[in-house]
């Protein structure tokens, strides 16, 4: 198994924070249009037991280039909304907007809204019988993508998100942070505008995890895709964000919006200071409120 060294980021990020520019009122900056919008979104699930009410009526506007992260306790709704905005579940009622084009028509889903997202999962989910490359190449592929283009972007992407020199290895031969790479190398390989990410880093160890935490810094910062990023760690919510989007328990419901006010490149002694630690355990009050 191989292990990945660190990224460029490492080189180029300062100690400290200072504040950035903070989001309008309106739920997004200056800098972007609105490319996700929720009016009313709510979801219920049918069960045996009957019906499950995940997911309470939601407004929620993000701009284009922004980085929110969805953070709440188990069960209150973040995955079922993040999976909503990207294609996989239909609301059950409400309108949702992917770059200014509805999503969901009642329950058939738009292709051409479909066509700007971008996914990572908890779980790499790489074919094993493929290597990195044409792992990373898959949907273009899909696409009917030329081979020699499709594998030109591969290379370009895996150098982007650190595994370059990886390409031709299996997915069983890298370790579980490179592994999590290639599958955000995949995702961007259409080039989408969007990248949706559910707990990414969940179930790697705390090192690894502070290292993708700080390569998925400069990967924004490098595409400046919009992100919206689902997690349990309030320090990693903190660490990322622009936004941080709140949510109560089931059914779910946006409690809280705070904005984070420290300037990109952050390096992880931000975590050390005093702001950084009163907008941490304020959040972790108002998670304990609500339990």
């Amino acid at each position: 198994m191989v292990m990945a060294s660190a990224g460029p980021l490492q080189d180029e990020i300062a100690s400290g924070a200072a504040p950035s520019q903070s989001l309008s009122a309106k739920g997004f900056s200056a800098e972007g249009l609105p490319v996700i919008r929720l009016d009313r979104v709510e979801k219920w699930y049918v069960t045996r037991d009957g019906p499950v009410h995940a997911l309470a009526a939601t407004d929620l506007v993000i701009a284009q280039h922004e980085f929110v992260v969805l953070l709440g306790p188990s069960g209150c709704g973040k995955t079922t909304l993040l999976r909503m905005i990207g294609g996989l579940i239909a609301p059950s009622q409400g309108r949702l907007q992917v770059m200014q084009r509805d999503l969901w028509k009642g329950q058939t889903r738009q292709s051409n809204a479909v066509s700007d997202l971008g996914m990572v999962f908890q779980d790499a989910n790489l074919f094993p019988w493929l290597t990195i490359e044409e792992n990373v190449a898959l949907p273009l592929e899909l696409k009917r993508t030329p081979k020699k283009q499709r594998l030109s972007r591969a290379r370009a992407l895996t150098d982007l998100v650190g595994i370059s020199g990886f390409e031709t290895r299996w997915p069983y031969e890298l370790s579980g942070g490179m592994q999590q790479r290639a599958a955000i190398a995949r995702a961007l390989s259409h080039d989408p505008g969007i990248l949706l990410m559910d707990e990414p880093f969940g179930a790697l160890d705390a090192m690894t995890r502070d290292t993708m935490n700080i390569e998925l810094q400069y990967i924004w910062m490098k595409t400046r895709k919009t992100i919206v990023l689902v997690t349990h760690s309030i320090t990693e919510a903190v660490f990322l964000a622009d936004r941080i989007v709140l949510l109560s328990p089931r059914p779910g419901r946006i409690d809280t919006v705070v904005d984070v006010p420290f300037e990109r490149p952050r390096s992880l002694d931000v975590q050390m200071t005093e702001r950084f630690q009163t907008i941490a355990r304020d959040l972790r009050h108002r998670l304990a409120e609500n339990a």
